[in-house]
């Protein structure tokens, strides 16, 4: 008996030493994975977790860069309800996004299913249409400020030829935003390669199925191309309309920031930048960069949630 014993003394501490040797590995297999993910989590908390839950005290404070300000609770907001300016930027993001969004889906979605065809040479038409969106927007903006001149721009020399007087495109209160809207047009090849990405994927089974019924071109879009492309039409939608609510760029390079003629080209962003850099009230700026946040997410939601009655995924 005593012999059996210490013959299983060794197997039984044996198997106690498994899962302290186990759990050993699995503790030092963690160690090493936070030490290499470490550099990411660090930017992370410092540069976008720290400004942004900052962002949120300074939005009730009068804080600038450079005093620390006084609390103010709801002041802000309250200031940003009487503010003219405020409403105004607001009034040229909304009539920007209302106009841009959908005719960039109706053109995307058209010249995408134009450049789908089986012609020859399709590549350097699609390459044509792909390179405005190599260009940058500072110098998109210097470009378009050129061929706009009311005075020697190819526009309206064009326009001149065939007998039409062109407007001020940008310094008119009524044509400036139409002229922003179709300078973004322009710059449309992104969203045109996802619908043609997305224009590939409908099984042509289909569109064989439909020609055995007898169904015209135009059906075919209605019946098979239109309700197989509404996943990626969503897509380019709420992509889009985050764009359009946060344009900056293009309309600070063409009026240096000063959104003129009579702040018709104030837009949303320019005027929480003005208000951040430019008078260094970074409080009002924080509490407009929250009222930005809150929109967008509602409007995304709202987009969400009305998908689920026109968006068609194959195989539902």
């Amino acid at each position: 008996m005593k012999i059996k014993g210490d013959s299983d003394q060794p197997l039984i501490q044996e198997s106690m030493e498994v899962p302290i040797r186990k759990k050993s590995k699995i503790s030092g297999s963690s160690a090493t994975g936070w030490l290499f993910a470490s550099p990411w989590v660090i930017g992370l908390i410092l540069f976008y977790a720290f400004p942004l839950f900052s962002s949120i005290y300074f939005s009730f404070t009068t804080y600038s860069i450079l005093s620390p300000g006084e609390f103010v609770g709801l002041g802000n907001y309250r200031q940003l309800m009487s503010d003219g300016l405020f409403w105004k930027s607001i009034y040229n993001t909304i009539y920007f996004a209302i106009f841009f969004v959908p005719l960039s889906i109706i053109i995307g979605v058209a010249l995408a299913m134009m450049l789908n065809m089986r012609v020859k040479g399709m590549a350097v038409y699609r390459t044509i249409f792909f390179l405005p969106t190599l260009v940058p927007h500072v110098a998109l903006a210097v470009l378009w400020m050129w061929l706009l001149n009311p005075g020697f721009g190819l526009v309206n020399g064009a326009l001149d030829a065939i007998g039409i007087t062109g407007p001020n495109w940008l310094g008119s209160v009524t044509w400036s935003k139409p002229s922003l809207i179709l300078m973004s047009l322009w710059a449309i090849g992104q969203p045109v390669i996802i619908y043609l990405a997305g224009l590939g994927d409908i099984p042509q089974e289909l569109y064989e199925a439909a020609d055995v019924d007898g169904a015209s071109w135009l059906q075919k879009i209605f019946t098979v191309t239109l309700p197989l492309l509404t996943p990626v039409i969503f897509f380019n939608l709420v992509m889009g309309a985050i764009g359009a609510f946060q344009q900056f760029t293009l309309p600070y390079t063409m009026t240096q920031g000063q959104g003129t003629p009579d702040n018709s080209l104030t837009f949303y962003v320019m005027y929480l930048y003005d208000n951040a850099f430019k008078y260094f009230k970074m409080g009002y700026a924080s509490a407009m960069a929250w009222i930005l946040f809150i929109v967008i997410m509602l409007l995304t939601a709202v987009i969400f949630l009305s998908s689920k009655r026109w968006v068609h995924y194959q195989g539902k």
